[in-house]
């Protein structure tokens, strides 16, 4: 299928195809496809073919809204009744959430069908999805590459046409970085716009859900859904409710791009440059100007967030101790060997690793040395971006250095794959809004992503910019051969 959330949006309102219907298309191709991609780790049909009837009803009495019956796959790390969260873990292999994350919730009140949970790098850490306990995810475009992480499953879903949309969550690029390889789009809002309540948490500041989508519109039309303030997550924001569709019209004339030179120096490849380039070329003749800004501390970003995000992630993931939920291990022999035991098997390695890091830069003596001046560098990159938005109106860049890297090319070099965040990771540091639409093709015909950063609440400007660039050019219409 080669359908957007709008196009499907409004066959649906005219009557040419029932949610029912919609629902049966993409179920048979999930089965079709997915054997090979592993995106999805869960389908029940019956549960979705339930709600596809109560959208169809919804329509029939005239009380449908703009999303009613529209197909979705959620990330495997918001709670959902009916449906498990294992959050691509061992450790919570057999769990069964009992509630609704908000966004799941405000999802269904949308009028959207769950089509099914997608595949995800283990509790969200890793850049490639393939730290799953459930196997790794396969690029649409390439089989043999990587779909990018975390969101791996929910960017291969969309790209392979398996779902016309999808929910991801950025803890460090981990929404963007998938949509920049698989090419899709996706928004990380402001840090607060979107509730985390009911998302499985790594690092509980950095972590913000979103929207993946193939143009910038449905990513606007599903953050209205997303998006309002929930009194049961305390890093919610109260703000008056805003329509994310309101700019998408907007010409680019007077607009100012701030294009920071410190993302274009080494290590970005050869041909994300030039299809960069040629993005930035494609905007001014659309009318914007650009700029050149710096973010001077930017290089500390990539060492920051990986000192911050473990540092929480020791903390968050130390309820799973195999007392309440989750996985318990068989063989034990006191209760501190069964903590032990049932964490060391139950865990994966990248997340042990990750434990093990977060632990050592809280513990006496190198709190200091290293957690608490993480958070000072954190401070300095969030102060670096409001001197550069006193310059411009949008910051663009590359999202990613390189374009997708095959499966296994990175795993014994983890290091490595942490550095390919370099663009993206302080963007969470500071809690500004980011996002990653296509913008060309390069090395092996694969996607190239181009991050769009805006200052604090301005994804409808965000979101109007990326869909200007979508009308001028057809990246984001091409499609993966399947």
């Amino acid at each position: 299928m080669n359908e957007t959330v709008k196009s499907l949006s409004a066959r649906l309102a005219a009557g040419s195809v029932s949610a029912v219907e919609l629902a049966q298309d993409y179920l048979a191709r999930i089965r079709a496809a997915n054997p090979v991609l592993n995106a999805f780790v869960e389908l029940n049909e019956e549960r979705t073919l339930a709600d596809a009837r109560a959208a169809d009803a919804l329509r029939a009495e005239g009380r449908a809204g703009v999303l009613t019956g529209v197909p979705i796959a959620h990330k495997d790390i918001f709670c959902q009744t009916g449906w498990h969260a294992r959050c691509g873990s061992k450790m919570l292999e057999s769990f069964a959430a009992p509630y609704d994350a908000t966004l799941i919730a405000r999802s269904r009140d949308a009028g959207l069908v769950t089509l099914g949970r997608t595949n995800m790098d283990e509790f969200a850490m890793g850049s490639s999805n393939e730290s799953s306990h459930y196997g790794p995810v396969r690029n649409p475009w390439a089989h043999d590459a990587v779909p990018g992480g975390s969101s791996g499953g929910s960017a291969a879903a969309v790209a392979a046409g398996l779902a016309p949309a999808a929910s991801g969550t950025d803890t460090g690029g981990s929404i963007r970085q998938p949509a920049a390889f698989c090419g899709i789009t996706g928004i990380k809002p402001t840090y607060g716009i979107v509730s985390r309540w009911g998302m499985i948490a790594y690092a509980s500041s950095l972590d913000q859900g979103g929207p993946m989508a193939h143009t910038a519109e449905d990513c606007a039309l599903l953050l209205n859904a997303f998006a309002g303030f929930d009194e049961g997550d305390s890093t919610s924001l109260q703000r008056p409710a805003e329509d994310y569709t309101r700019s998408l019209a907007a010409p680019l004339a007077g607009l100012k791009i701030g294009v920071p030179k410190e993302f274009f120096g080494e290590g970005m490849s050869d041909d994300v440059r030039a299809a960069v380039n040629a993005a930035l070329a494609t905007f001014r003749t659309l009318g914007a100007s650009t700029v050149e800004v710096s973010l001077p501390r930017a290089g500390y970003a990539v060492p920051a967030y990986y000192v911050i995000a473990p540092a929480e992630a020791s903390s968050n993931l130390s309820r799973f101790d195999g007392v309440r939920y989750g996985y318990r291990a068989p063989e034990y022999g006191d209760l501190a060997d069964m903590y032990a035991k049932s964490r060391a098997q139950g865990f994966g390695e990248e997340v042990k690793r990750r434990i093990l890091i977060g632990t050592y830069v809280l513990s006496h003596g190198y709190y200091d040395a290293y957690y608490l001046q993480a958070q000072k560098v954190r401070r300095l990159i969030a102060d670096d971006y409001a001197a550069a938005f006193a310059q411009c109106d949008l910051i663009i860049g590359p999202t990613t250095p390189t374009v997708a890297y095959g499966l296994g090319e990175k795993t014994d070099d983890p290091l490595s794959m942490y550095l390919g965040d370099i663009y993206t990771t302080s963007v969470n540091l500071a809690g500004l809004p980011g996002m990653s639409i296509p913008c060309g093709f390069g090395a092996g015909g694969l996607p190239v992503g181009l991050q769009i950063v805006g200052n604090y609440f301005s994804e409808a400007r965000m979101l109007g910019a990326a869909h200007q660039f979508q009308q001028a050019t057809d990246w984001h219409l091409r499609r993966p051969k399947e």
